[in-house]
């Protein structure tokens, strides 16, 4: 009987607060990845700004913390007792501390963000490379000024250049984001919005849709490529060159597959007679980081699945299932994947 009241009363007094409280914090530590794009990880001359501003911020912030923290510690340890205070001594020190000091922090803040605010507003040069960006539900096309290609949730810029980047919407509203890179440019039906990208070292800065656009909202993602000069102008080349001729006996049979099938009727390889225009051109399919602009990997089994039926990855996406013969499918995965 004492074991039982002593159970129950154990069980009484057990309070599950600490126990949520250390899983939610578990949880937002799950959004520290070394993956995850941090605005704070600049790799671009404009999110470095944006840095450099949220860094000032921060050490005002944590100054002023601790200066409240010592004067409230001193208020109640050092100044107890019967202290007489001289008249005018409270408004002096208001007047310099909580007035006068404030004031000039926050001028200097408001000049800084002016300052970095006409940077990021600046335009390239006339002759930047220019890149077209249209936002679709849900995916990106990418165009370059001067290429007769096109390719999708992918931008490839050279390095240490500043790059013109003209964004539109075909349909709701999109918000164009790339944190290691630049701040936000909203995308808005019936306007032609400009930004631009720089990167000062080489390597792939994950963006992403910043504006609720639907159910897929979270997998409307893009990779930004920054490459040396060189390797960018040959990238650029093959933009505007014929997709890469099947090779083996089983990539030829996936092409005509893909021409004569339901593919050609939305989406256009070039050098192939699949025209379409509804969907991505995929005459670089397999060099391309994901499927379904951030879905799913760029792996056989995934581009399979996404063939026979992609409403069963990114539901609600303008791709129908279709259908593909079961002996057609190795064939056309091998056409679609030697694409790069």
């Amino acid at each position: 009987m004492e074991t039982t009241e002593r159970t129950t009363s154990n069980a009484a007094g057990w309070r599950p607060r600490p126990v949520v409280a250390g899983l939610f914090g578990l949880f937002l530590l799950t959004g520290c990845a070394g993956d995850s794009p941090s605005a704070l990880n600049p790799g671009g001359t404009g999110a470095t700004r944006v840095a450099g501003l949220w860094w000032l911020l921060f050490w005002i912030s944590v100054a002023v913390f601790v200066e409240v923290m010592a004067l409230l510690v001193w208020a109640l340890v050092f100044r107890r007792g019967n202290v007489r205070v001289r008249h005018g001594q409270p408004l002096r020190f208001v007047t310099i501390a909580g007035a006068a000091i404030p004031f000039v922090i926050l001028v200097a803040v408001y000049g800084v963000g002016l300052r970095d605010l006409a940077a990021l507003g600046a335009a390239p040069a006339r002759d930047a490379p220019t890149v077209e960006v249209t936002g679709h539900t849900w995916w990106w096309e990418v165009r370059y000024a001067g290429a007769s290609g096109a390719t999708a949730n992918e931008i490839h810029i050279p390095v240490g250049e500043p790059v013109r980047v003209r964004l539109r919407t075909d349909d709701v509203l999109h918000s164009f984001w790339v944190p290691q890179l630049m701040p936000k440019t909203d995308l808005i039906s019936g306007e032609t919005r400009e930004t631009w990208l720089q990167a000062e070292r080489a390597g792939s800065y994950r963006g992403q849709c910043a504006e609720y656009c639907g159910t897929q909202h979270a997998h409307m993602a893009f990779l930004v490529v920054a490459q040396p000069r060189a390797e960018f102008d040959a990238w650029l080349a093959r933009l505007n060159a014929a997709a890469r001729a099947p090779q083996t006996d089983a990539e030829r049979r996936g092409q005509q597959a893909f021409v004569q099938g339901t593919c050609a009727g939305c989406h256009s390889i070039r050098g192939t007679g699949a025209q379409g225009k509804v969907g991505p051109d995929l005459s670089d399919v397999g060099s391309r980081w994901s499927i379904g602009a951030g879905a799913v990997p760029n792996d056989a089994g995934h581009l399979g699945g996404w063939i026979a039926n992609s409403q069963t990855v990114k539901p609600g996406n303008a791709m129908p299932p279709q259908p593909v013969p079961a002996a057609q499918l190795p064939d056309l995965i091998a056409y679609l994947r030697s694409l790069e």
